[in-house]
C-alpha cells in the first residue's frame, strides 16, 4: 500500500543519528511525502538523511518537541495535506503500521487515530506503564472519552482538526503536545480511536529527552488548569471511567480487505467549542 498524494509523515527528531535514516526510508515506502524536523541535533541527524527525496526542516537550536511538531504541521498543512501522520525518531516505532493507522483513518476521517501501546504490558518497563495508565485516566477525564494511549507519538491528525486548532490551543510546550492536544481536539468535537501496536523499548536505545519530573509536573499543571476552566468536568470522569476503550483491531493479514473493527458507539460530534 502506498498512502494517497495529501498525506504527509512528520517526525521531529533530536540527536537520532543511529535510526533516523532506516525510519525514513522505510516510512517513504508507504507514504510519498516525508517531512523531518531536526531539532538542533549535534549528532549529525541531518546529515543522515542527505539524498533522500524528503523535506528537512532544521531549528537552529533545540526548542523541542512541540515546536517541532508545530513547525512540521504548518508546513505540511501549507502544502495541501489532509491528514499527517506523526511518529517518533528513536526507532520506537515500526512505519510498516502506517498503513494500519491509515486503514482505520479511512474509515473515521474526522478522527484522531492514535496508535497505542498500552495494551501491550510485557513489552512495558514497569514504572513507565503505571505512569502512562495514570496520566491516561487524568487525560481522558479532562477529555471526558476514554483515550487508550495518551503518550504515544503514533498518531494521525486529520486536516478538519488542524485547520481549526491555533497554537495557542496547544501551548504548553514540550512533551505536553501529545497530551494537551487530544483535549484541545475533545473541546473541538473531534475524538480519538486508537490502532493496537507493540510497545517496543529497545535495549541499546538511547536515553529518551524526556525528562521525568519536570515534563509530569508540567503535564499535570496543564491537565488541572484545564479540569478548573471546565468545573472540573465531573461529565467527563464518569464517561472515561464508564465507557470502554475505543480500541480499534486491524488485522496484520487484512491490509485493506475484512477489517474487523471493535469500539464503543460514538456520539455525534458537537459544533464549536465545548464550554
Amino acid at each position: 500500500m502506498h498512502a494517497p498524494a495529501h498525506t504527509f509523515v512528520l517526525i521531529p527528531a533530536y540527536n537520532e543519528v543511529a535510526t533516523i535514516r532506516g525510519l525514513v526510508e522505510r516510512a517513504l515506502a508507504r507514504v510519498p511525502h516525508v517531512i523531518v524536523v531536526d531539532d538542533g541535533s549535534i549528532d549529525g541527524t541531518g546529515a543522515a538523511l542527505a539524498n533522500l527525496p524528503i523535506t528537512l526542516l532544521t531549528n537552529e537550536r533545540n526548542l523541542g518537541k512541540a515546536a517541532s511538531l508545530w513547525r512540521g504541521l504548518d508546513h505540511a498543512m501549507a502544502q495541501g495535506a489532509r491528514r499527517v501522520v506523526t511518529l517518533d525518531g528513536d526507532g520506537q516505532h515500526h512505519p510498516e503500521d502506517i498503513v494500519r493507522l491509515l486503514q482505520v483513518a479511512d474509515r473515521f476521517p474526522r478522527r484522531i487515530v492514535i496508535g497505542a501501546r498500552l495494551h501491550d504490558k510485557r513489552n512495558f518497563p514497569p514504572s513507565r506503564y503505571y505512569a502512562n495508565q495514570l496520566a491516561r485516566f487524568l487525560i481522558s477525564w479532562a477529555a471526558g472519552d476514554p483515550i487508550a494511549d495518551t503518550q504515544s507519538g503514533f498518531r494521525v491528525y486529520p486536516a478538519t482538526l488542524l485547520e481549526q486548532l491555533r497554537h495557542e490551543d496547544v501551548s504548553w510546550g514540550r512533551f505536553v503536545f501529545e497530551s494537551e492536544i487530544v483535549i484541545a481536539a475533545s473541546e473541538l468535537g473531534i475524538r480519538s480511536v486508537a490502532v493496537p501496536i507493540p510497545g517496543i523499548f529497545p535495549p541499546a536505545a538511547r536515553r529518551s529527552h524526556f525528562r521525568p519530573v519536570a515534563d509530569i509536573v508540567r503535564i499535570g499543571a496543564m491537565i488541572g488548569a484545564r479540569l478548573v476552566r471546565r468545573g472540573m468536568h465531573p461529565a467527563g470522569l464518569w464517561r472515561s471511567l464508564n465507557l470502554p476503550m475505543a480500541i480499534e483491531e486491524v488485522p496484520d493479514s487484512a491490509l485493506g480487505r475484512d477489517v474487523t473493527l471493535r469500539s464503543h458507539p460514538s456520539p455525534a460530534p458537537s459544533s464549536g467549542r465545548a464550554p
